[in-house]
């Protein structure tokens, strides 16, 4: 018989407790992997992108260029399937006409419908932007507008998905960036070790264009952050306008007329090869706006000196000195960090040294070498050696061999003996056009705007799920206590045990 005096442990609904437990843990441990899963797991990536198209117009100064460009579905250019039209005279030639500006569109339009329906893409959904460069930068504001206006008339109705804002003149630092990133592409070298990067030099006919990786301390208005994939790049970029070769060589020629008297004079041009004559006229509007009158006429005659062409090639490149207000300035009054690591120079510097057949590495000492044997022909020796060539290009050949020395060395501070320079418009079989560069800076700001969407969706959630644990987790302990009966033990001591009994 059980002694009544010795009492029996208390049996504590343990059934209801281990599965209160179980519950509780299975909510702490459901609302911890949540958390853990949606910190730690990469957000989802977009859905991958179908074929794209773009079509980018190059307003240069001497003629239009359609690039016609596609990228695959990872975003990637596709060169293979690239395409180009250039029509002439450029855009900045229409000031008189601007109605004529669009129509000179209208080739192009045609040309790039046809490439990308040929390659089975939409044109409805492909892009055209039209971006003008330095020919257009030269005109007034009124006339330059007018032909902007125009341009946007026609490639409202042209097709292509448009808007009016993507027709515009682009600033010189946009055109310098622009090709850099074209040239890094196309080695490789983009994303990659900044001390690794290729400058880029440009000669362009109105304008020239200087961009590389510097680590110098940048006045602000000359620094440019490029950011591709995880790499931010500090570029100094800069725009020289009136600097290209065809308005230098118009801006000598004035320089050299200003030094004489009379307004009937034979200018002596050292830039052009003996025996070259050219006649201009300069022309003056009278008060009857439909009539003009010649003001002044003057013959330029060549003499063929190359070492006096460098000297005024020099004396125009530094034009404007006296108002430099950083502590040096190589070119006029523009502050020029040192060039630092290797460079692409493309456009007229690689026509000109394709034309006197030198090597891609050509140093600064080849060109005045070809330059002054050249520049000291007479043209009919020229003639014959070149037959298929103009009076014209004799005197621009001449003059731009001595205006790349007097550039590069004489303002740049480039050795002559220096083969960190590579001549060419190509890397590989790739074209180092800043109308790539657009498009692939175009494409990177699409791919990281869809990013930013596919995150910001995802990480969006993640309040919600913690907010779903937290209400799991309350829920359960309520359920526990929810309508818990009060009960009160005994001991009975006729049966010898513990019994519970509810209390009402």
């Amino acid at each position: 018989m059980p002694d009544p005096t010795n009492k029996p442990p208390s049996p504590r609904p343990r059934r209801r407790r281990r599965l209160c437990g179980l519950c509780l843990g299975t909510a702490l441990l459901a609302l911890l992997v949540s958390a853990i899963v949606h910190v730690v797991a990469p957000p989802r990536r977009p859905a991958p992108a179908s074929e794209r198209f773009s079509v980018i117009i190059d307003g240069g100064s001497t003629g239009t260029r359609a690039h016609v460009f596609a990228a695959g579905p990872d975003g990637r250019p596709d060169l293979a399937r690239s395409a180009v039209m250039r029509v002439s005279p450029g855009l900045s030639s229409f000031a008189a006409d601007p109605a004529r500006a669009g129509e000179s569109l209208l080739p192009l339009i045609e040309f790039a419908r046809e490439k990308i329906g040929s390659a089975g893409g939409d044109v409805a959904k492909a892009e055209v932007r039209l971006m003008a460069t330095a020919g257009l930068r030269l005109l007034e504001e009124s006339a330059r507008e007018a032909i902007l206006a125009s341009c946007r008339d026609v490639l409202r109705t042209a097709g292509f998905r448009f808007e009016d804002a993507w027709a515009k003149v682009i600033p010189g630092s946009d055109e310098g960036i622009y090709a850099w990133v074209a040239t890094n592409y196309a080695l490789g070298r983009l994303g990659g070790d900044p001390n690794k990067t290729v400058g880029i030099i440009e000669l362009g006919g109105a304008s020239a264009q200087l961009t590389f990786v510097s680590d110098e301390v940048l006045p602000p208005e000359l620094s440019n952050n490029f950011t591709f994939g995880e790499k931010t790049y500090t570029l100094y970029t800069n725009s020289f306008l009136n600097f290209g070769q065809n308005a230098a060589q118009d801006l000598l020629h004035k320089m050299l007329r200003a030094r004489g008297s009379s307004k009937n004079i034979t200018v002596v041009d050292p830039c052009s090869p003996r025996g070259y004559s050219r006649n201009e006229e300069v022309m003056v509007r009278t008060s009857d706006a439909s009539r003009s009158t010649i003001e002044n006429q003057y013959i330029d005659s060549g003499n063929g000196n190359f070492t006096e062409c460098r000297s005024s090639s020099l004396l125009l490149l530094q034009k404007g000195k006296e108002k430099c207000q950083h502590q040096q300035c190589h070119l006029g009054s523009n502050f020029v960090p040192e060039l630092r690591g290797y460079f692409l120079a493309t456009e007229n510097f690689y026509f000109t040294s394709k034309f006197f057949g030198l090597k891609k590495s050509s140093s600064l000492y080849d060109f005045a070498l070809a330059g002054e044997q050249f520049c000291n022909q007479d043209l009919s020796t020229l003639r014959k050696r070149y037959p298929n060539r103009s009076d014209e290009d004799f005197s621009r050949y001449c003059f731009s061999s001595a205006y790349i020395v007097a550039l590069l060395h004489d303002s740049l501070g480039v050795p002559l003996d220096d083969k960190r320079i590579e001549y060419s418009n190509q890397v590989g079989d790739i074209q180092a056009e800043w109308a790539l560069g657009a498009f692939i800076a175009l494409m990177q700001s699409t791919s990281l705007n869809a990013s930013h969407t596919a995150v910001t969706s995802t990480h969006s959630n993640r309040p919600l799920f913690a907010v779903v644990g937290m209400l799991l987790l309350c829920g359960v302990f309520l359920v526990s206590r929810w309508r818990k009966p009060k009960t009160k033990i005994i001991y009975d001591l006729e049966k010898g045990r513990y019994i519970i009994t509810r209390i009402s």
